[in-house]
């Protein structure tokens, strides 16, 4: 007889948890999970191989501990005057994200974020030993100084997540928004900037909030504007002190030689990689412009996709897209469904069966 879960010794804040997880389903089109679903481009790839094969050629050993070259090549792409020492890196924003929890949340912490935002937020405090406290968004997902400022300063939680653009919605954050919660606070404020690449030229990032704000942390991702999912890289820049945090909790050699190999390959040709941003936001665009013509509601968006509502009923409209090979998200938001911006011919599928709805 298979035991079941609940028969299981498991900790028991995280009884009746589900994983995180979107269907993994083999479509033709699945714009479902904010992937870039460009290809890496050739001299890219070829690059990154003979990177690979060279860390082959000591895979006995272990690798650099402190994934020195990659931390270098973070801070180059990043700017700002940012230096190695202020660089952290690991499998993935979301075990940079674990780490920070490890270091600065745990029992008998809390963690803060403004709902709705990223689903893993919540998932990673918890499973980490803390408590998350949902705070609120406006009625059209903004934040105001005021409003997080207060919201923050009467949960007074260690650790305050900003999601910047936001997901699952795109909404911009404003970077005065971002001082006022810092100032409001008195533990951790992580702004994920996990969408940055997709926001206008013209802005600011967080980074540029960095000097002086020795508690501020700035996340980015590799996933997106790099074509990099299934390579599993993210980062973060903050205080050299925050970096020795980190190292405290993290597995020794937690980044392999072939994903620091991989990922020092692909900065490389950070412009290369960057020419499909531009492309990938003209189709948000056009979605955000067609569903518009449809009918529905396009919400503002900064990032990769572009949140809708007005949908009588996401479940069957979801439903109907899939029939038609057409993977998208509900992501649990009444009268909304959130899709990704991809190619121009998974962008032109997705609208002609949205029409066909």
């Amino acid at each position: 007889m298979t035991a079941r879960l609940e028969d299981l010794p498991i900790r028991d804040d995280l009884r009746g948890l589900t994983p995180y997880g979107a269907p993994q389903v083999p479509l033709p089109v699945a714009l479902n999970v904010n992937e870039n679903t460009h290809p890496v481009p050739p001299e890219v790839a070829d690059d990154i191989l003979d990177g690979i094969g060279q860390a082959l050629g000591e895979i006995n050993r272990y690798p650099d501990r402190e994934f020195t070259a990659l931390r270098e090549g973070f801070a180059d792409y990043l700017g700002h005057s940012l230096t190695r020492d202020q660089i952290w890196a690991a499998n993935g924003s979301n075990e940079v994200l674990q780490h920070v929890l490890q270091a600065f949340g745990g029992p008998g912490r809390t963690a803060f974020g403004f709902a709705p935002t990223y689903s893993m937020y919540p998932l990673l405090t918890r499973a980490t030993g803390a408590e998350f406290l949902a705070g609120v968004r406006g009625v059209d997902y903004t934040l105001s100084t005021e409003d997080a400022a207060a919201q923050v300063d009467g949960a007074r939680p260690d650790i305050v997540f900003l999601c910047a653009p936001n997901n699952p919605t795109g909404t911009p954050l404003p970077l005065d928004v971002i001082e006022a919660v810092y100032d409001a606070s008195h533990g951790i404020v992580i702004v994920d900037e996990a969408y940055w690449e997709f926001a206008p030229r013209e802005e600011r990032s967080a980074l540029t909030l960095l000097p002086g704000r020795e508690r501020l942390v700035v996340s980015r991702t590799m996933s997106k504007a790099f074509a990099f999912a299934g390579a599993r890289v993210g980062y973060l820049a903050a205080d050299p002190a925050v970096i020795d945090a980190l190292r405290l909790v993290r597995l020794p050699y937690h980044l392999s030689a072939l994903t620091q190999a991989a990922a020092s390959a692909a900065l490389r040709h950070a412009p290369t990689m960057l020419q499909m941003v531009d492309e990938i936001v003209a189709q948000r665009d056009r979605i955000s412009a067609t569903v518009e013509a449809l009918g529905y509601t396009p919400h503002e968006s900064w990032s990769n996709f572009v949140l809708f509502s007005g949908v009588e009923d996401p479940a069957a409209t979801w439903q109907a897209l899939y029939d038609q090979g057409v993977l998208i998200r509900d992501v649990g938001i009444p009268r909304s469904l959130r899709v990704s911006a991809g190619t121009e011919q998974e962008t032109t599928a997705f609208l002609d069966a949205l029409a066909s709805v």
